[in-house]
């Protein structure tokens, strides 16, 4: 007797392309968070700059472990979200603590005032900013003298004349700032404040998507689809619009508007009343609702990520030549558990494989370790937009468009959000028409490519050093030309790594192994602040004191890590056959 057919389940629920209709509001509330977040981040690194005249080592530092918390806390809430709260209360309670970060970084108080110690005396910096140029000057016995840095590292001061009235050896000029303490720890908060409200937010808006189908339903993926270009949409406005309101009206109105569009984005969920109802509700629990403690540990817990970035800003660097271990003990506190977690998790997993599983599961594991490890090398080095790049499209770029207007530094990175909503169809187009014909890489091959890409976009960038101008900028299109490669190479990587961790994974570690996966990226996103300070140059008031060797520090470092990439990315093509062997069948 033949099978009955099984029917299709019907779904009756109203209908949004296809989908069910919840999918526009939680579609609609990522990305009115990604609003927020990327236009806040944005304004990060030239906010901490050109405000707060931190030096490069900082900036680029802090930069680098508010990234890789924000990666991190969600392994946190979605654990808390999955127990205790359900999806929707964690969404909901992420995002109020976000706008709240937003909002309190509105108030950063007066700029803080450039100063610069001359051989062991302190003299007042003024920076000039007449005719769009800034030039900076010490107060010298009623006299202003032009800062000139040299390529020796000594430092000329100009007299009106443009004679040199004194020169500084190299060492004996250093440039400081005199900022608020209060406002400071003001903006560490805010800065707190956001990234444990991520925490919340980030793992359980997904979550509550995967919700919305039934177990078999076809339409998931393309609901996530639909759901993941949110994030570039709404990245693609912010990083447009909050960098406008910094330059023209002043930093607290390019991070208001980021707190708007988070506010929207709890408003959202917050008032969603029963279209929402039964979706990402709060698992069935013996005894007290333990909501309001958890909540009042997150905001416990502000302090001690305030603690974490202080630690971050004021630590000695590593000292140098005493080996990996030495490096890793002379890391602040959060670089020292990032690397000691994920060392320890790339050496247990693999031997605990071995000694439970069979020789097949061990393989599997094995190749997934493999790509986590290079996933942190692609990721180390795509994450340079928001720090290195940043600050290279505002000391050695021309950001004029055509010549019609100019653009500022933090609206450059509107460039990868832009390319990556232009190619996304293109890319999955190519993928779907390839694996029909039998001819899409595998996986190590598509890791191998986006190291490649990622370095090869440098390269690009580099080449585009040999045509500065006069002023020592190059073309706004040669860095342009740099977000799309990285994007295609981004394409190529980012949406098969969870993907590939879930299918390696064995069953009943796979939790643990998207864990890891996570603490990769935020690995990665730490050790992009660490490859940033390497880039860093001399300032005097947020300015470069010499143009020429800015343009030819970042060149030179953009080329070390360009030629790196290609050639680990190379190596992975080579043993992409082994890997794919261990990988036993996985696509």
């Amino acid at each position: 007797m033949a099978e009955a057919a099984v029917a299709p389940v019907i779904d009756t629920r109203p209908q949004w392309f296809g989908h069910p209709a919840q999918l526009a509001r939680l579609f609609t509330t990522e990305a009115m968070e990604r609003f927020g977040y990327y236009g806040m981040r944005a304004l990060l690194t030239l906010y901490l700059a050109d405000h707060f005249l931190f030096n490069d080592s900082t900036t680029t530092s802090l930069y680098g472990g508010f990234t890789a918390l924000v990666y991190l806390t969600p392994l946190v809430g979605g654990l808390l979200a999955d127990r205790y709260l359900g999806s929707k209360r964690s969404v909901k309670f992420g995002a109020i603590v976000m706008a709240i970060g937003y909002f309190i970084l509105c108030f950063g108080g007066e700029a803080a005032k450039p100063y610069a110690m001359i051989e062991g005396s302190r003299y007042e910096v003024v920076i000039d900013k007449t005719n769009g140029s800034k030039q900076q000057y010490v107060e010298d016995s009623a006299q202003r003298l032009a800062i000139k840095g040299n390529d020796d590292g000594s430092v000329s001061l100009l007299a009106p004349d443009g004679s040199v009235a004194r020169s500084v050896p190299k060492g004996g000029f250093v440039a400081g700032g005199d900022r608020d303490p209060f406002f400071t720890m003001v903006m560490l908060i805010g800065l707190s404040a956001v990234t444990i409200g991520n925490g919340f937010f980030k793992p359980n808006i997904s979550t509550m998507v995967g919700s919305l189908y039934s177990q078999g339903d076809q339409r998931r993926d393309a609901g996530f689809t639909i759901f993941y270009m949110g994030i570039n949409l709404g990245s693609l406005g912010s990083q447009l619009a909050c960098p406008f309101l910094a330059d023209r009206y002043g930093w607290w109105a390019g991070f208001l508007l980021a707190a708007i569009g988070m506010t929207i984005s709890w408003a959202l969920i917050q008032f969603a009343g029963p279209k929402l109802a039964g979706y990402g509700e709060p698992p069935a629990q013996d005894g007290k609702d333990k909501s309001l403690l958890i909540y009042a540990g997150a905001i416990l817990a502000v302090p001690l990520v305030w603690f974490l970035f202080s630690n971050l800003m004021n630590a000695p660097p590593p000292v140098a030549g005493q080996g990996i271990m030495g490096y890793i003990q002379g890391l602040p506190i959060l670089g020292r558990a990032l690397f000691s977690t994920f060392l320890i998790a790339v050496i247990a997993i693999p031997i605990w494989s071995w000694r439970v599983g069979t020789k097949a599961e061990f393989e599997m594991m094995l190749a997934a370790i493999v790509l986590i490890v290079f996933n942190v090398v692609f990721w180390t080095l795509f994450e340079q937009a928001g720090s290195s790049l940043t600050l290279f499209a505002d000391r050695n770029t021309n950001l004029s468009v055509f010549g019609l207007f100019n653009i500022s530094a933090g609206q450059t990175q509107f460039f990868n959000a832009f390319f990556i909503v232009a190619l996304a169809p293109v890319f999955s187009k190519l993928w779907t028409t390839l694996g029909k014909r039998g001819m899409e890489p595998g996986i190590p091959v598509k890791f191998g490519i986006a190291l490649i890409g990622v370095g090869a976009g440098f390269l690009f960038l580099v080449w585009g050093t040999q045509f500065a101008d006069e002023n020592y900028r190059v073309g706004l299109w040669w860095l342009a030309g740099l977000y799309l490669i990285h994007s295609m190479a981004e394409l190529c990587i980012s949406p098969v790594g969870l993907s590939m961790i879930t299918k390696l994974s064995i069953a009943r570690i796979v939790g643990m192994m998207m864990g890891v996966w996570f603490l990769s990226i935020s690995c990665a996103q730490y050790v992009a602040g660490v490859v940033a300070q390497v880039a860093s140059v001399e300032t005097v008031g947020g300015q470069v004191t010499n143009p020429r060797v800015s343009l030819e520090t970042y060149a030179g470092v953009f080329q070390t890590i360009g030629l790196v990439a290609v050639v680990i990315g190379v190596v992975l093509l080579g043993v992409s056959p082994l890997i794919k062997r261990w990988m036993h069948g996985v696509q």
